[in-house]
């Protein structure tokens, strides 16, 4: 009895000692058989995480269009004047984020080669001043609205007063030509105040000669005639030293180029004097590159913009007119020196007073 006794223990001992591990064993096998059954069907759905994510974001894309689509149309029928606002904002928004990356690529050009601002072609040259001029002016908009809650008073300053805080991104059509011609109307109101300051330094010229030049310039100018290019260049030296060199220009003559120049003339006379010097110095630079790449190689926009910033209202002038006038400005400004550039100021006036086209 004793002996059964030790063998039954012995038994049980085995029995709960093998037991687990024939239990544990099939679970292990168990486990495996169902990570076996199921590494497919993960397989499959897990097969390309990054088609997933591109399949995803495609989907989101497109449904977003659809309910802007779907908003667009709302939009027009219900509030079609608030349509067409929301849509120059947008298109605006767009084109000055262009603006802004093709800025910084030529930027990022010029320091990787160390180009100066002359050397690039006209184009990029022409895109990074105009771009300067409306990075200033959106930051003006961005200073006026750091307050608490200002920005939806400059929503509506934006609003009321498009043409004073907004630049031509976000004009409609209408009104870029609207504006222009506001702005061609007060540079016209400073073209007598400049013709009288020429008239008032004529004594001053002590050449006879170049005298009588002025005074036949003024003469012709006065009685509606369109100047002659030799007429003009005729005059270089009293434009280039006493009495009407940039530095020898008192301050009433530079408030009225500075009008002429769509520049403010509320500065002190030494700003002003720089600011104008600045400013024509850029624009005899855009001249040059402009003469190398051709005027047959502009657009018609390009076209039009470089004769309005020249002084010519070209809005409403015939594309060839603008083309003829632009070819007499190059012929002027590419034979000027840097020390002869009054006489490319006063031309904004002399060159563009009496120029007539056909309208469109």
């Amino acid at each position: 009895m004793a002996l059964s006794r030790v063998c039954w223990a012995r038994a049980a001992l085995w029995g709960s000692a093998v037991t687990p591990g024939l239990h544990v064993t099939r679970k292990l096998q168990l486990v495996r058989c169902g990570l076996a059954w199921g590494a497919p069907r993960s397989s499959k759905l897990h097969l390309s995480p990054k088609a997933d994510v591109k399949s995803l974001i495609s989907y989101v894309v497109a449904k977003t269009k659809v309910i802007n689509g779907k908003y667009h149309r709302f939009l027009g029928r219900h509030f079609p004047r608030f349509y067409v606002l929301y849509t120059v904002f947008m298109k605006g928004l767009q084109m000055l984020w262009a603006d802004a990356k093709k800025a910084r690529r030529i930027k990022a050009n010029m320091w990787k080669h160390n180009i100066k601002f002359h050397q690039l072609p006209y184009r990029e040259m022409e895109h990074l001043r105009q771009f300067r001029r409306d990075v200033t002016k959106c930051l003006f908009l961005g200073i006026i609205s750091i307050p608490p809650f200002a920005n939806y008073l400059v929503f509506l300053l934006m609003y009321l007063f498009p043409r004073q805080l907004l630049i031509q991104h976000f004009w409609t059509p209408r009104q870029q030509i609207d504006f222009l011609d506001i702005y061609h109307a007060r540079r016209k109101q400073s073209h007598p105040e400049i013709l009288c300051h020429l008239e008032k330094a004529l004594p001053l010229v002590s050449d006879a000669g170049l005298r009588w030049h002025m005074t036949e310039l003024c003469t012709k100018i006065q009685h509606g005639t369109h100047p002659a290019i030799h007429d003009i260049l005729a005059l270089r030296e009293c434009f280039s030293n006493h009495p009407l060199g940039m530095k020898q220009l008192h301050a009433l003559q530079m408030k009225a180029l500075s009008r002429a120049m769509l520049l403010t003339p509320y500065l002190p006379p030494f700003l002003l004097r720089h600011r104008l010097k600045t400013h024509t110095t850029v624009i005899h630079q855009l001249d040059k590159a402009l003469a190398k790449l051709g005027i047959s190689q502009l657009t018609p926009q390009e076209v039009k913009s470089a004769c309005y910033l020249r002084g010519l209202n070209s809005t409403h002038i015939a594309e060839e007119r603008c083309r003829t006038w632009l070819g007499e400005w190059l012929q002027i400004s590419c034979s000027l020196k840097e020390a002869e550039l009054s006489l490319l100021l006063h031309s904004v006036v002399l060159l563009s007073i009496n120029y007539t086209g056909t309208r469109r």
